[in-house]
């Protein structure tokens, strides 16, 4: 595109009738206002004309991109506990996990400035290929200590994955018609979310755990190279010296540490070590303290900052950013302790705890596909977040009945409706945040939101295991006086007890075997307790969002460090 072509922008729809959406999408109807709407941000559009056959190739791209790492986060669900086994680590268990969502927290929003200075494409493609070698060294590993490592390589190239992918939909279309391609991303995330625990299962029992690693590779080869061949966004071809001198350094180093030293002390409290313990009043203190540091970076320091703190002025952005992170925490939280109510309560296999986990995961993505057309069709999300938030809250309370004995029946049902609310959340959060911010800062913001959302995810997995080892710390009176031996006792205590879902089986007494598992759905129900009391913070915030008139215009975003120094310069 020509310095003309910027100088005299052309106001046009965002694509013609020959791309998807003009295939598929339903006609645009203007959204209904009311007296709390508020107006949307001007903007201008300019014309980039794309084939129908050549955006499809780019979606393509982009959604195999995302099922790489989307498939990762949940191949590893149902075979965790074998993992720490083989490994003969126990803390592993939380930490396998754990590492991967830690990473991709702290990454994100990396990677997005990253983007805006040399460019999408190229930054995916290094996070593609990044993920593939952390996908071998993981399959390779022979300790806990190599598996969590490689864990948290491939968490930091999903960091980059994630944001990315939505990044470069929002520079391809709209606010009001990109709903409908961010509601495409729930099939990916369907056939990662219900093939992953089943594949995942399905190859532990009858292969090797570590073929949980090995498919990444050719998926990454073909997605590598889609994305290199078919994505045509604008590329700065910024050189490399002078891309890292514009790297807010000061910042990424700041918003690593608040993530790491809080998340790292959160973990080890109560478990590896005592929440009293200098090395964990240490983590957490300083690295509540660098939170300070941080905002003062990006307010005062950096020249262009990772995170846009102006997104915080609006108290309606903050309702959003509350409600998106107890969102998070229980979405993500349910799909990972489920499989382990699964495999210690109710006793069933990996692929089959994989099996029970597909009603939700279904639901999720239907609904999320529902979500997205209703959204370009009304141009409304207000109301979408109250039912989500309400739904999303019955549904996590529900799980609180789950016992040893809960029939199948009522397992999918709960989780059904549990998937309908989280589903409804998905997308319409950052929607509504992306919709208050200029489309040159479409990627920051979206980094902003996923970086609240990876937190949430990582804060979720550690606090859930915290719960889950001082709820089977305090079954062990009850396990003793059923006649467990002292070894047994160790075995199912703390930390140890995820890693040991296995021997529950090989204990012979029917009576010590159901105590067992009555002390795990106990101890999870702790756990779906933390979970509906933040589902409740979900729905007080969405009562303070309010409804704006989503963009039907749209510019494509240019990147590079001259385009950072205009945006700076406004």
């Amino acid at each position: 595109m020509t310095e003309t072509d910027l100088a005299e922008p052309a106001i046009v729809p965002a694509v013609s009738d020959t791309t998807p959406a003009g295939l598929l999408a339903p006609p645009l109807v203007p959204a209904v206002v009311d007296k709390n709407t508020v107006k949307p941000l001007e903007v201008a559009t300019e014309r980039h004309d794309r084939t129908g056959w050549r955006l499809y190739a780019i979606l393509a791209s982009l959604f195999l991109s995302l099922f790489i790492a989307a498939l990762d986060q949940t191949i590893i669900a149902t075979c965790i506990p074998t993992i720490a086994a083989s490994l003969h680590s126990a803390t592993g268990y939380v930490w396998i996990g754990g590492a991967y969502l830690l990473a991709t927290a702290a990454a994100g929003p990396i990677w997005a400035r990253s983007s805006d200075i040399w460019g999408r494409k190229p930054i995916l493609l290094a996070a593609i290929a990044l993920f593939a070698v952390a996908s071998t060294v993981a399959a390779l590993s022979k300790t806990m200590d190599a598996m969590i490592a490689a864990r948290a390589l491939q968490g930091v190239a999903g960091g980059g994955i994630f944001p990315l992918v939505t990044i470069t939909i929002s520079d391809l279309f709209s606010v009001r018609l990109r709903s409908l391609y961010l509601g495409a991303l729930a099939i990916v995330w369907a056939v990662a979310g219900s093939s992953g625990p089943l594949l995942g299962g399905a190859l532990t029992q009858l292969a090797s755990w570590r073929w949980c690693f090995w498919i990444n590779l050719p998926i990454c080869g073909v997605s590598f190279g889609l994305v290199l061949l078919f994505l045509d966004v604008h590329n700065p071809r910024t050189p490399l010296h002078e891309g890292l001198r514009a790297v807010d350094w000061l910042g990424t180093i700041t918003i690593l540490a608040v993530t790491l030293l809080v998340l790292l002390g959160l973990d080890f409290g109560g478990a590896t070590l005592p929440w009293n313990s200098p090395q964990v009043i240490s983590l957490i203190t300083v690295g509540v303290a660098m939170i300070g540091a941080f905002i003062y970076t990006e307010a005062r320091l950096a020249a262009y900052p990772i995170m846009p703190l102006g997104m915080f002025n609006h108290w309606h952005n903050i309702a959003i950013c509350i409600m998106s992170f107890a969102h998070n925490m229980v979405a993500i939280g349910c799909e990972f302790y489920l499989p382990l109510y699964f495999q210690s309560a109710k006793q069933v296999s990996p692929f089959r705890s994989g099996l029970l986990l597909v009603p939700m995961t279904a639901a999720e993505a239907a609904v999320d596909i529902l979500a997205g057309v209703i959204i370009n069709y009304t141009g409304r999300y207000r109301e979408m977040m109250w039912v989500g938030t309400s739904f999303m809250c019955l549904g996590t309370g529900l799980f609180l009945l789950f016992t040893p004995d809960t029939s199948v029946g009522m397992i999918i049902g709960f989780e059904v409706i549990g998937g309908v609310g989280t589903a409804l959340l998905f997308q319409s959060p950052m929607l509504a945040v992306q919709n208050t911010v200029r489309q040159s800062e479409t990627a920051t913001a979206t980094a902003t939101m996923g970086f609240i959302r990876n937190v949430a995810t990582a804060l979720s997995v550690v606090l859930g295991g915290v719960v889950l080892q001082n709820g089977m710390n305090s079954e062990q009176p009850a396990l003793q006086a059923a006649g467990l031996n002292s070894t047994t006792l160790a075995a199912f205590a703390g930390d140890q007890a995820a890693a040991n879902v296995d021997l529950v089986a090989a204990i012979a007494d029917a009576s010590q075997r159901r105590a067992v598992q009555d002390a795990f759905s106990a101890s999870i129900r702790n756990i779906f307790l933390m979970y509906t009391v933040l589902a409740g913070t979900a729905v007080l915030a969405s009562l303070f969002v309010r409804q704006r008139k989503l963009q039907t215009e749209h510019t494509e975003t240019r990147t590079g460090i001259d385009q950072l120094e205009r945006r700076k310069n406004k």
